[in-house]
């Protein structure tokens, strides 16, 4: 049992573990880390890395055998056979769709740091504001002051290369260099800025290593190479990973354990001292279960399996799940909506191409709703656009050309025309009964009930994609795109994995399940920092506000327990 002892436990390993595990680790807490899925160690374990479609068997395409085993993964279009080792076999990791959610997840160590879009973007009070001047759900606990510091703490290690704006409410950070647009995205940016007041467009800022710090270098991280290949896995440690940044910097601390293989059955808490003892944990493999202790539990597991879990623990103190008195705990499930925009060619800037392939396109900030001067009265929020950015057309487009013959292949030799995407990212407001469940009587292989997730988008987010189709179109044809054409491929809810909300914060516990400082109520000792404990959506990425948060939990946390406040 004295093995089984720990200051700390966090269970998940991927963007929010890895923070909250470097953060406790560094302050001299004993911690233990677990990740229900397989180990993946940094550099070793990806095999695809360094491989061009040709090294590989049916040029990295799934067989159809391999596809039967990730329905859910592959209907998203995020996998394939050169990263289906960092997805989890869908058939192995059931869960029920009462309306379509694509749950995308990598049951590994990192988790889904190894394959995530790396866009990094504070909230501002606009955003942190929003449920209390809309008058939906609650309000915020915290504003951007509270957050504001550990923003800069975590841009600093993480490494985020962007360019300063100057906006209110797209605050500027701690920035490495940005990668710069090349020419048809920068002939973009003139054109919609000179014609649309208030309209930005900027390289888009990535957790990428553009100008690596000597704090990068300490770790073994280096200088993105511009390859493209982020979703195998990035063996220079260019993109921010829990593998190549946090876990590394906890392990060196001498304080850190990881056990995989290690699925989460409860948080286990003692009724008289109300305070969370630890967790119990089934073994993946062997299916045996076992009790590890802890003064502290952090809960970052994503936000589903963070929800489903806590559902689970059950006591006589909370019998419908832990921290659950708001009756809040698996609602207001949501996530951003995209996939929808607009296409077009330009005939220009044929004598000019660029370097590499650079991981990332542009971002153009939302303009929308912010004042009363942009104010649109179809729908409340907003979005942003993140361009798949500019490209020449390369040799695949002979596959739908007419020709034959040598002149024709050497044709394809050359690049072809200038292209461009503008893709929104929507804001989804928090719907109360967009939520989750435990299935009564099916279970899983480890005998825990099957999530039930029952979640769609509603009309205020369908009336801003239309918005959202017409700005794209235009703006490209101001520009001087032509066979401009708008898209809409919405699909369902989890395709941007951006799942969010399902634990909330909030200043009550009557109307909310975690505090101002991501603490459970009722039970102060269990912190949540992934997804689930996000009040509202924004309309961009949120992965740096979770690090952000976790870090402050953290912080929070360790002066409580010097305090005995715990």
């Amino acid at each position: 049992m004295q093995q089984n002892n720990f200051d700390a436990i966090v269970i998940g390993s991927g963007i929010s573990g890895g923070w909250a595990a470097k953060e406790l680790c560094e302050k001299g807490l004993k911690t233990l880390v677990l990740e229900k899925g397989r180990p993946v160690v940094h550099v070793r374990d990806y095999p695809t890395a360094n491989l061009d479609a040709w090294d590989m068997e049916f040029r990295g395409a799934l067989t159809r055998e391999e596809a039967k085993r990730f329905p859910v993964q592959t209907r998203s279009g995020f996998v394939g056979g050169d990263n289906k080792h960092f997805f989890t076999d869908d058939l192995d990791n059931p869960y029920i769709e009462t309306q379509r959610f694509d749950w995308i997840r990598g049951n590994q160590t990192g988790g889904r740091s190894l394959t995530w879009g790396r866009n990094c973007y504070r909230w501002s009070d606009l955003d942190f504001e929003a449920n209390k001047k809309d008058g939906i759900a609650i309000d915020w606990p915290i504003r951007y002051r509270d957050i504001e510091p550990w923003y800069t703490y975590v841009e600093k290690f993480a490494g985020i290369s962007g360019e300063k704006l100057g906006l209110s409410h797209l605050p500027d950070g701690y920035f490495l260099p940005p990668i710069p647009l090349n020419c048809i995205e920068q002939h973009l940016k003139k054109e919609v800025e000179g014609k649309f007041k208030g309209r930005h467009i900027t390289p888009a800022r990535v957790a990428h290593l553009t100008d690596p710090q000597p704090w990068h270098l300490e770790l073994g991280r280096g200088k993105c190479m511009n390859r493209d290949r982020c979703a195998r896995g990035c063996p220079f440690g260019a993109y921010f990973s829990s593998n190549s940044a946090t876990l590394p910097a906890a392990a060196r601390t001498g304080n850190l354990t990881l056990r995989n293989h290690a699925v989460v059955h409860s948080i286990l808490y003692d009724e008289q001292s109300g305070r969370a003892t630890g967790v119990r944990v089934i073994d993946a493999e062997t299916m045996i279960s076992t009790e590890y202790r802890a003064s502290l539990v952090f809960c970052c597991a994503s936000t589903l399996a963070t929800t489903q879990i806590l559902m689970n623990s059950l006591s006589s103190r909370f019998p419908n799940g832990m921290g659950n008195d708001s009756g809040q705990l698996g609602r207001n499930l949501m996530d951003h909506h995209y996939r929808c925009g607009a296409y077009g060619e330009h005939e220009g800037y044929a004598d000019q191409y660029y370097k590499g392939r650079k991981p990332t396109g542009l971002f153009i900030p939302r303009y929308v709703n912010l004042d009363r001067l942009t104010e649109n009265k179809n729908f409340i929020r907003g979005y942003d656009y993140q361009g798949a950015g500019g490209t020449r057309n390369p040799w695949s487009r002979g596959i739908q050309e007419p020709g034959v013959g040598a002149e024709f292949k050497e044709s394809l030799f050359k690049p072809g025309g200038w292209n461009m995407g503008l893709m929104g990212f929507g804001e989804c407001l928090p719907y109360e009964d967009n939520r989750l469940s435990l299935d009564p009587e099916k279970k899983d292989k480890w005998g825990l009930p099957l999530l039930v997730i029952d979640a769609g988008f509603r009309e205020n987010e369908m009336k801003m994609r239309e918005q959202i189709k017409a700005d794209a179109a235009e703006m490209l044809e101001v520009a001087g795109f032509k066979n401009v054409r708008v898209f809409d491929e919405i699909g369902g809810m989890g395709v941007g994995v951006h799942e969010m909300g399902t634990a909330r914060m909030g200043r009550d516990p009557k109307t909310s399940v975690l505090n101002g400082n991501n603490q459970v109520h009722g039970v102060p000792n269990v912190f949540v920092t992934d997804g689930a404990c996000m009040t509202s959506a924004s309309c961009v990425n949120p992965s740096i506000t979770y690090m952000a948060l976790t870090a402050r939990a953290v912080d929070f946390a360790l002066q409580a327990l010097n305090k005995r406040n715990l």
